[in-house]
């Protein structure tokens, strides 16, 4: 038994039509990313854990990511072929390895648009409440029957849309998309210009109440904050998914992913320094945070222009989340991993239908079924579990292969670099509770099982091996 064989460097799968250009990808992780996080857990975080320090937790959520995103970039111009982190590892680790990449981004994508789906079925949810509508108590929570809520229909709901959508010409889709995620950046620019003329120098004075943290295992402060905002860049790996869309991968993906992560970061430390400079850290202990503090500053107007647009561009990361996780699926169907019925494409507009409707499918039932808090820390964890087998597989593609050729994308400071984000990574890591853990676990061992139990037999490198 070889569970460690590998593809050859670079293979390429005809299929999919290449036309996404670099616009395109700028768009779909700016789409990805900018979202729930800026939304509604950056008043959550400044509140609990880090105070106005939260634009440090930023920065170093972001500098995380920043070196994960290098690496993806590097392997996005060496090894250009649809499925990110699983198309990287299978070509340097093997398919083992590379199929727990793969099992643990469906995890983080699947958990991700549920999650989204289920922050914006809250701000719907209170938009129906100021009409006097309420939903029967069975079918507007997630299932707790001790509560009397079983299902909470509307995540459910927009899966169906967002998966019809997704089921759209792609170059349709993200031409929506890309209406959705200018209209957010309306609001939050909005949000920053009347933010500016309301700032109170007092309400940074406490500037670091819960401290720096704990480098591992901490439960407060700066560190904390930073473990938590990690989920608010997450995203920025969907450009990777979809390389055999995409004209000239080798160039516009790395500059997709850098670019997107630039953008997003400028914009969630404005936001952040603006969101605790208007109102004390202590009161944002709120879902809507940044229409809130519209609100608490007498700017009620722009505050319900804020709730509008969050209600309407949450969608945006449904549609990129979506979008990423049905290429992530139609990856593993194509190597035999899943059934082979997951990688047939429409015929006209060549989407991989049925891996789209599995994604929708998969994102509903856990967005109708389980609360968005136990969904944020399983989400980072599987995601920061796989970006640390990403850094070493990047020493090994260099030790192996040497470094990029011209043309292709050079990460720095090599093996400085993918050592300090294991470092990071795993540092994060410990910060989750135990129940945490043993979801990640269960994850796991459920991802082994299929392997074993089908993916092995059926790969498409075994039968070259017969």
């Amino acid at each position: 038994m070889n569970i460690f064989r590998k593809k050859s460097l670079g293979q390429v799968h005809p299929g999919l039509n290449r036309h996404l250009r670099l616009w395109d990808l700028i768009i779909l992780g700016i789409g990805a990313m900018v979202g729930t996080g800026i939304f509604t857990i950056t008043g959550t975080a400044a509140a609990n854990l880090a105070g106005p320090a939260l634009i440090v937790s930023i920065v170093i959520a972001a500098f995380c990511v920043g070196l994960s995103a290098l690496f993806f970039a590097e392997f996005a111009s060496r090894i250009p072929a649809t499925g990110g982190a699983y198309s990287y590892l299978y070509a340097i680790f093997g398919e083992f390895p590379a199929w727990i990449a793969g099992w643990l981004t469906v995890m983080e994508f699947m958990t991700a648009v549920s999650g989204v789906a289920s922050g914006w079925a809250a701000y719907f949810k209170g938009l129906l409440a100021n009409l006097g509508w309420r939903l029967p108590t069975a079918l507007n929570g997630t299932f707790e029957p001790a509560a009397g809520t079983y299902v909470d229909l509307l995540p459910i709901l927009v899966m169906v849309l967002v998966t019809a959508l997704v089921l759209m010409n792609a170059k349709a889709v993200l031409r929506f998309n890309s209406l959705l995620v200018l209209l957010k950046f309306s609001a939050l620019a909005l949000f920053i210009l009347v933010g500016m003329f309301h700032l109170n120098p007092g309400n940074w004075a406490n500037f670091a109440p819960y401290g720096f943290g704990e480098i591992y295992g901490g439960q407060t402060g700066i560190m904390a904050g930073a473990s938590l905002m990690f989920f608010a860049f997450l995203g920025f790996e969907s450009i990777s998914m979809a390389v055999d869309e995409i004209k000239e991968p080798q160039k516009n993906v790395p500059r997709g992913i850098v670019l997107s992560l630039l953008i997003t970061t400028v914009l969630y430390i404005l936001v952040t320094l603006v969101l605790t400079g208007m109102v004390p850290f202590k009161d944002l202990n709120v879902e809507d945070a940044v229409a809130f503090a519209l609100r608490q500053v007498g700017a009620g107007w722009a505050g319900n222009y804020v709730s509008l647009v969050a209600i309407l561009t949450l969608i945006t990361v449904c549609i990129s989340m979506t979008f990423a996780l049905s290429r992530m699926i139609y990856s593993l169907a194509r190597d035999g991993l899943l059934p082979t019925s997951m990688k047939q494409l429409h015929p006209k507009t060549k989407i991989p239908q049925n891996a789209t409707l599995v994604a929708g499918l998969m994102a509903a039932i856990a967005g109708g079924v389980f609360p968005l808090a136990s969904i944020a820390s399983f989400l980072n964890i599987c995601t920061l579990a796989y970006l640390v087998m990403l850094a070493f597989a990047l020493l090994k593609l260099r030790k192996e292969h040497g470094a990029p050729g011209p043309g292709e994308f050079k990460t720095p400071l090599v093996p400085v670099l993918p050592i300090l984000s294991i470092v990071v990574c795993l540092s994060f890591m410990t910060q989750y509770s135990l129940s945490t853990w043993l979801a990640f676990g269960v994850a796991l061992l459920i991802g082994v099982g299929i392997y074993f139990g089908y993916g092995y037999r059926h790969s498409e490198e075994n039968k070259q091996e017969d």
